[in-house]
């Protein structure tokens, strides 16, 4: 059994019974909820099937990994994470229930390099190279509105979960990955990169987007975003579906699936 470096490393039990390492064991619990609920990762994750590769962009502490291996053992995942703190689980966690995973502690957007990344600690999953602490209050302040969470609680709950502070982090691209790591077909690209998702796509080559045969992604629907990052998909190739989770009515936050169906 791996253990995680960091001083913030800490254990959640999942229905399953099985223990992961997270940061934040509240955060970690809702992420399960939503990677095992009906929404797109379960539809994609069906189309699984054993030795396929998956590329998990932005993999937070690897729960979508996990999810998706669950469901189809003996798949090839790779999952990128650029923050010390949560890579450090997402390795443990692939070395503990993901047979063959392999973390990469990098962030993924248009073109290699070294870039200004805002991690929240007290909110690992809310944290990115956009991260905007006005507009995560707001989302989360309507998320927990959605949930019954009365005002007066909610300003409590909100208080300091988003201060955060800048480290820098390396970059790489698709593309890059997939050389680098000898890939010759993606069955499954995941995005989940707060407000990223457009970098992700643009650092995928033209010439290596047939080998891509399905992405799952969570997008912000900020400045068009939304209809910008599926006719990306589109272009490529891929039919595109959108939803959005009750629990997230009236925030920025859908869910995209494309494939080559």
């Amino acid at each position: 059994m791996t253990d995680p470096s960091t001083a913030e490393r800490r254990r959640l039990r999942l229905p399953d019974g099985r223990l992961v390492w997270c940061t934040r064991p509240a955060e970690a619990s809702l992420m399960w909820r939503e990677v095992s609920g009906e929404g797109f990762y379960r539809e994609a994750s069906r189309g699984l099937r054993p030795g396929d590769v998956v590329l998990d962009i932005g993999a937070n502490v690897g729960l979508v990994s996990i999810a998706f291996a669950t469901g189809s053992p003996g798949l090839r995942v790779i999952a990128a994470e650029p923050v010390p703190d949560t890579f450090d689980c997402l390795r443990a966690n692939l070395e503990e229930h993901v047979p063959g995973g392999l973390a990469v502690r990098t962030a993924v957007a248009a073109a290699p390099g070294t870039r200004r990344f805002t991690y929240y600690p007290d909110a690992p999953g809310n944290s990115g190279l956009y991260a905007d602490r006005e507009a995560d209050d707001a989302l989360t302040r309507i998320f927990m509105r959605n949930g019954g969470i009365d005002d007066e609680s909610i300003d409590l709950l909100i208080e300091g979960l988003h201060d955060g502070h800048s480290l820098d982090v390396p970059v790489t691209t698709v593309s890059s990955l997939l050389r680098e790591h000898g890939i010759g077909r993606v069955a499954l690209l995941k995005v989940d990169v707060e407000r990223a998702e457009l970098d992700v796509l643009r650092g995928v080559d033209p010439a290596d987007w047939p080998r891509i045969d399905a992405v799952v992604a969570e997008v912000h629907d900020e400045r068009n975003r939304l209809a910008e990052f599926c006719e990306l998909l589109r272009a490529a190739g891929l039919s595109t579906r959108t939803r959005q989770d009750p629990a997230l009515g009236g925030t920025e936050l859908h869910e995209v699936y494309g494939d080559r169906s």
